[in-house]
């Protein structure tokens, strides 16, 4: 069972209560009680149980502008004095900063909103058996479907409270219910694999077993056959399972933090049009039952829905209290990155857009690491479907995608078929003359 809010509110308080009386002049203080399983299931069979629970601790302490901070899982009452004396003395020999510091008292938090965040609801694990046997049930109902690489259902539930000298103290409680399922086709000795998977905050908002199983197996199957393709340049469409990477990777590439230290190559494009005029991207951590939702950033600061690139125009960083205050901005509630990060759809139909391509690349998965976002070179692995004359062909693999951030930004034009499956979401996506290196 979680641990109540009461519970680590009081001993965050006697934290920052303690590390006053050692002479800290401001403290924050987070604590998050956490309770995962995992049943893991494969071929008809439990394969593995996994359960953890876990308490943790971290603070923080600052002597003026000193500043240095300490983590525990032991909650022991001597550890933790223990603890915050040791963290007070590390504090006294760290060097100033002069952008140490806690959020201004006005930019923290001070009337949560409820985001409905948690299903206090506990699951069987003769449920969990039971959805992962229809999940494979219907995967090997294909003829093709020979094998499983595995499935899982994932029960996670959180609760946490952070809190600060500034008077700040609140918290709240997540949930997440995930299943996965990667089938493996076999045809005339070849074999392929591919997956799907469905995330809820409440398990009955997941996807039925059924639908999981057969996504799944179809897109297993579509991927045997596959062939390599001569190098070239084409159009290449993202599908929205995989578009959402170039999302990712802007994301790293306007944090505060590769701002300050001038490692973006996006560092001198604040304000300007790097999108076409049809791009919109968002990060909404208000949405309810949403993924990435939260009331208040991880310094307590204050959420907001905010247009990161607007009609084109990238008007956002993500910032946090201290590289806003490096870049004499002011924080937008970002300590931890994005929350509910998202491009909005645009006005082209997907199938509308294969129909349209004499010749271009569908791509399903990408394979390793894609943007650097230092310079912008994009180079990535992928595989997936050729379009000829409108139509899909065959299944294509081994290529190489490359090209620049810049160009791609500049270039995508979004499709209509946006929906919300994590954290990241991205409608597909299509962009013209790519580099693929093939045979």
């Amino acid at each position: 069972m979680l641990k109540t809010k009461d519970f680590l509110s009081d001993l965050a308080t006697k934290c920052i209560s303690k590390s006053k009386n050692l002479g800290a002049t401001d403290v924050e203080v987070g604590l998050s009680n956490n309770i995962s399983e995992t049943l893991n299931f494969r071929n008809g069979k439990i394969e593995h149980f996994d359960r953890s629970e876990t308490l943790s601790l971290g603070i923080t302490t600052y002597i003026n502008k000193k500043k240095s901070n300490v983590s525990t899982s032991n909650l022991d009452q001597n550890n933790l004095s223990l603890l915050i004396e040791k963290c007070i003395e590390c504090t006294k020999i760290s060097p100033e900063d002069k952008y140490a510091g806690l959020p201004d008292k006005k930019e923290l938090e001070n009337n949560k909103k409820d985001l409905d965040l948690y299903d206090d609801k506990e699951l069987s694990n003769d449920f969990k058996q039971n959805y992962l046997e229809e999940i494979e049930n219907e995967m090997f109902s294909f003829p093709k479907i020979k094998n499983s690489n595995g499935s899982s259902f994932s029960e996670n539930k959180s609760n946490f409270i952070f809190a600060n000298s500034k008077g700040f103290c609140d918290g709240y409680y997540t949930s997440t219910f995930s299943i996965f399922c990667e089938a493996l086709a076999e045809e005339g000795g070849e074999m392929e694999r591919d997956y799907e998977m469905s995330i809820s905050r409440f398990y009955k908002d997941l996807e039925n077993g059924k639908t999981i199983g057969k996504i799944a197996a179809e897109k297993a199957c579509k991927r045997l056959g596959a062939k390599k393709i001569e190098s070239g340049k084409m159009p290449v469409i993202f599908d929205k399972r995989v578009s959402k990477s170039l999302l990712s990777t802007f994301a790293s590439a306007i944090s505060g933090s590769s701002f300050v230290r001038g490692t973006s190559f996006l560092k001198e494009h604040l304000g300007k049009d790097i999108f076409s005029k049809e791009v919109n991207i968002i990060d909404d951590p208000l949405i309810e039952k949403g993924l990435g939702s939260q009331a208040f950033d991880a310094e307590g600061v204050k959420n907001k829905k905010i247009n990161v690139v607007k009609n084109g125009r990238f008007n956002e960083l993500l910032l946090d209290t201290y590289n806003s205050k490096i870049l004499n901005m002011t924080s937008n509630g970002r300590c931890g990155g994005t929350t509910n990060f998202y491009l909005e759809n645009g006005n082209e139909d997907l199938k509308k857009i294969i129909s349209q391509q004499k010749k271009a690349f569908f791509v399903t998965e990408l394979i390793g690491r894609a943007g650097d976002i230092t310079n912008g070179n994009y180079s990535v692995g992928a595989s997936g479907i050729m379009i000829e004359n409108g139509e899909f062909t065959y299944p294509v693999n081994e290529v190489t995608i490359a090209s620049n951030l810049k160009y791609m930004f500049k270039n995508l034009i979004p499709c209509n078929d946006l929906d919300f499956k994590t954290s990241t979401n991205s409608p597909s996506i299509i962009i013209d003359d790519l580099t693929i290196a093939g045979k």
